[in-house]
Order: C-alpha cells, then structure tokens, then sequence
C-alpha cells in the first residue's frame, strides 16, 4: 500500500444529515476519505486540526453559514486559506451564485447535486481525472 497515492481528504459541511450522507456515499465509493462538519463554526475546528484537499459547503446552515465560513477561511494568512471549495445549495439565483463566488468559492452548485457531478467536480478541484 506504500506505493498508492494518498487519498484526498474532503469536509463536507451541510447542516442536513441526508445531504452529508448522500455526499459522503459518492465521494467514498471515489476513493476520497470524507469528514463532516454541521456548520461553519465546526468546520473551521476541523480545518484547524486537520488539512483537507476540498471542501464542500452549504450556504444555508445554523451558527456560521457557508458565505461567512468561507470568507473567514479565505481571509486566513495560514495554507488552509488556498483549500478548493465546492459550495452546493438551493440557492440559485445568478445573485446567490456570485455571492458564493465573491465568499471564495471555485465552484457553486444548485442542489439537488447528482452524485456523478459532485465526484466530477471532486475530482476537477482536487486535481484528479475523471
């Protein structure tokens, strides 16, 4: 197992537990070793102890929603500020999509996301072929 490559670490931060199980199932079976935060407030404990490749974020969530959760990471003078996100939600009016851009997303995605999407995009931001 030496000689695999090591898998790409994901958090996916939504506060509904369906969505981050839907999500966790299809980035797994894509061989990315996913953690889950409720909201934005946990996923920034989390990144503070741990680094991840991708981050996947809702925008709609209790405490520190995915807008605010990604300008504090953005705003960070540490490595974890570069971390790829991926931001997903019901939201999808072109005004919600720029903020989400303006937060420091790479990408914005209106759910509900098909597993293939998620794990193309997973792979597109991590660096990985499809």
């Amino acid at each position: 197992m030496s000689d695999m490559a090591p898998r790409n670490r994901v958090l996916v931060v939504d506060d509904s537990t369906i969505v981050r199980r839907y999500m966790r199932d299809a980035l797994e079976r894509a061989d990315f070793a996913v953690e889950e935060a409720f909201n934005g407030v946990e996923a920034l404990e989390k990144i503070l102890a741990h680094a991840f490749d991708l981050l996947v974020v809702d925008v709609n969530m209790p405490k520190m929603d995915g807008y605010t959760f990604l300008r504090a990471l953005r705003g960070r003078a540490d490595g974890h500020a570069a971390t790829p996100a991926l931001m997903t939600s019901t939201e999808a009016k072109p005004q919600d999509i720029k903020a989400g851009e303006a937060a420091g997303a790479n990408y914005y995605l209106v759910k509900p996301v098909s597993q293939a999407d998620l794990v193309l995009y997973a792979k597109a931001l991590t660096g990985r072929s499809p």
